[in-house]
């Protein structure tokens, strides 16, 4: 075990992260198991719309008779998948440019970096929406797409930064005397070294993605019903709070905020044990 993670899994706050992140992907994978009723399936539209929380039915139904609790535990499969493999490929794409723009320097780094710095200008939110109006209905794999290749730009800039201050040291220097290439110098040398940072981005990431694509579902341009999305279902129960059905959105909240969290307090634990003044 690294230092850094021996140093993070000191703090309560990561293992508490991490035990939630556990749970919540044992959920998620496991969510054919854990739950009672298909989470499309009408099970009695005449009788059983708007039941309240029950030993039956735990969260409740919804307008369409629909079981919450199987809902929201979809909901979690849909939206932890959405927000992990758009930050996968976020985080590939912006190691990947900002290591290109490190390691080339000079013209390349020039281009690259203003490329980055016009797409840092536009409001993200403002590019996604732009993107995601281009199709009438956004797939989920299309949806994840957008998301992760909206969402690298910052993330290149911490890698060239790590990459020119690694690409100075001099095992670097020993090494291209060795007669390294560059790709083996890239992946045996200067990728070891530069991610730390990268994992605690991507953790924080997937934090901030879940909320992204909570609010495009909740707006109508994310995850479509009858899909269950933590975003689209709580978009489906404010019309019901004010009549008494408070659980459809109270429930899918309260999921994201525990999500959010969990993540959270995994990347600030991970990002204070890099930081040498908290040592």
């Amino acid at each position: 075990m690294s230092p850094v993670v021996r140093r993070a899994l000191r703090q309560a706050r990561t293992r508490s992260g991490l035990a939630l992140a556990v749970v919540l992907g044992a959920v998620a994978l496991f969510a054919p198991a854990l739950t009672p009723y298909d989470p499309v399936e009408h099970l009695d539209p005449r009788d059983g719309a708007l039941l309240g929380p029950s030993v039956a039915h735990p969260f409740g139904t919804d307008d369409f008779s629909r079981d919450m609790f199987s809902r929201i535990v979809f909901g979690a499969r849909v939206s932890l998948t959405i927000a992990v493999v758009s930050v996968l490929i976020a985080i590939s794409a912006g190691t990947a440019v900002g290591s290109i723009a490190g390691l080339a320097g000079g013209a390349v780094d020039a281009v690259l970096m203003r490329v980055v710095d016009a797409l840092l200008a536009v409001p993200r939110i403002f590019l996604v929406l732009l993107v995601v109006a281009l199709w009438d209905r956004v797939e989920v794999v299309t949806l994840i797409l957008i998301l992760g290749l909206t969402s690298w730009f910052a993330t290149s800039r911490v890698v060239r930064a790590e990459v020119l201050s690694v690409r100075e040291r001099e095992y670097i220097g020993a090494a291209r005397a060795l007669g390294l290439g560059r790709m083996r110098l890239f992946f045996r040398h200067v990728l070891p070294n530069i991610a730390a940072p990268i994992v605690v981005s991507a953790t924080l990431g997937v934090g901030h993605m879940i909320l992204v694509e909570a609010g495009l579902s909740y707006l109508g341009v994310g995850v479509r019903p009858p899909t269950p999305s933590w975003g689209n279902i709580i978009r489906q129960g404010q019309e019901w709070i004010l009549p008494g059905a408070w659980w459809i959105s109270l429930f899918p909240g309260i999921a994201i905020v525990i999500t959010v969290v969990a993540f959270s307090l995994i990347g600030d634990g991970l990002r204070d044990a890099l930081d040498p003044r908290a040592r």
